[in-house]
């Protein structure tokens, strides 16, 4: 905290921003326009990922709106002086795969982007949240930003989750028990020993739909886990100055006494794997679950209910395993991790893709990509009949050429199930890699626990 504005805001320093292609363009024009410069331009990262196609990366972009924001994005770096990991950089990527892999994002940051994913980065133990265009000039300017402050929640999650369920299917979980609005003012920190069993990559997963949740952010305090996945890391401290960050980043957790604004507690075991059935990430159930009928939806809510049913081709009390499926995507900030990956090939190894499903596999950044190969997951998914795509969003919104054609059902891995979000009219169905990798084999919505 910089400083306490009287009956207003908190001006907070920023420790890291993380600008993309698309909301960053008016924010440098801004600095332009005030003849300002960034204060602080080694704390800041440039990363194209929202428009970056997955395929043919060498060639220009086709989409002239594409193209222009990632040359934008380009030039603005190059003007202004700040890191650019531009379109087929070994360290491109998507910024929330690409921020914690390269130890970008440390414990005790505060870190902020144009996303509202940023929330991911709080798995590393930092403050994190997404900003709006005008804030993020504010941060370029002064490498500062005011800010209410939040209220507190801790979700505390009790026991070990069960074979076939993963973060992802939490996440889905607590959306579901809170409503996409249920932690909205909060700031939520995730704790109990199903969390602390989470790898990196599961913590990411959490964070990163803290937003869905309505919340400003979400946080794990950081443990040995979290230290033995930094250690090494590109930007990572090295030698005595990593002793003396570990030493600090052990404070970095909530006293036994700590008091919350409001606290919940949920078991690790009521958490089967999950699938969503409407227009909003809340609007979840067990994959073997059925729809809730039309008495036990809240009267006021029945008319978006139905019109998300409507939307969706679904009807009230559906059962949906069985249901017939089109695209199958794996990838986003969300599950395009190696984690993820590895669950993908676990469940399709010796069995081979349905001939009805169009499958992207998008891995969340080159590094991603290499650790794929280095493991030889690409030879077990290439055996099933899947290919690897090239880094970025790609079908998780329809800001790139991987859009879902309309009236086509995919199971995505992604964050979002709103209407038009991975293109006009597609239907989409979140789940996890595991559940995924079940429809993507059998051609229909699949209980993962059957193939593992």
């Amino acid at each position: 905290m910089v400083q306490q504005v009287a009956d207003g805001p908190t001006q907070l320093y920023i420790d890291r921003l993380y600008c993309h292609e698309v909301t960053s363009p008016q924010a440098f024009d801004g600095l332009r326009r005030r003849g300002l410069k960034p204060l602080r331009p080694d704390h800041i990262c440039c990363m194209p990922d929202h428009n970056t196609p997955t395929h043919d990366q060498h060639l220009p972009i086709a989409d002239p709106v594409s193209r222009r924001q990632v040359e934008t994005l380009a030039a603005n770096a190059e003007e202004f002086g700040l890191t650019h990991f531009g379109m087929m950089h070994r360290d491109n990527g998507i910024i929330h795969v690409v921020g914690p892999e390269l130890g970008l994002s440390l414990p005790g940051m505060t870190i902020v982007c144009g996303d509202s994913h940023t929330s991911t980065h709080g798995a590393m133990g930092a403050v994190a949240f997404g900003i709006g265009t005008s804030e993020v000039e504010m941060v370029l300017a002064s490498q500062c930003i005011l800010q209410q402050k939040p209220k507190s929640m801790r979700i505390t999650i009790s026991g070990r989750l069960a074979q076939g369920s993963t973060a992802k299917d939490m996440a889905l979980y607590l959306m579901s028990q809170l409503t996409t609005s249920g932690a909205t003012g909060y700031f939520v920190e995730y704790a109990g020993e199903a969390v602390e069993a989470l790898s990196m990559e599961g913590r990411l997963t959490l964070c990163n739909l803290s937003i869905e949740m309505g919340a400003r952010g979400g946080f794990v305090a950081p443990d040995d886990t979290t230290f033995a996945y930094i250690k090494g890391l590109p930007y990572a401290p090295k030698g005595e100055a990593w002793d003396k960050a570990v030493s600090r980043w052990r404070t970095l957790r909530s006293d036994d006494n700590a008091v919350f604004d409001r606290q919940l507690h949920f078991r690790a075991e009521d958490i089967l794997p999950r699938i969503t059935y409407g227009t909003n990430p809340g609007m979840g159930m067990a994959v073997d679950g059925f729809i809730p009928a039309l008495d036990n939806v809240d009267e006021a809510e029945r008319p978006s209910f139905c019109k998300a049913l409507d939307y969706m081709g679904f009807r009230p009390g559906q059962q949906l395993l069985g249901t017939p499926v089109d695209y199958v995507f794996l990838g986003a900030c969300t599950n395009g991790r190696i984690e993820d990956f590895r669950a993908f090939a676990s469940v399709v190894a010796g069995r081979h893709k349905a001939e009805n499903v169009t499958a992207w596999l998008v891995p969340g950044s080159w590094h991603v990509d290499r650790q794929i190969r280095a493991e030889g997951l690409d030879r077990v998914l290439r055996a099933a009949g899947f290919e690897i795509r090239q880094p970025g969003c790609s079908a998780c919104l329809a800001m790139n050429d991987d859009k879902i054609p309309a009236g086509k059902l995919c199971v995505s891995t992604s964050n979002r199930n709103f209407e038009g979000r991975q293109g006009q009219g597609a239907r989409t169905v979140l789940a996890s890699p595991l559940t995924a990798a079940a429809a993507a084999v059998t051609g229909v919505i699949t209980d993962p626990r059957t193939l593992l």
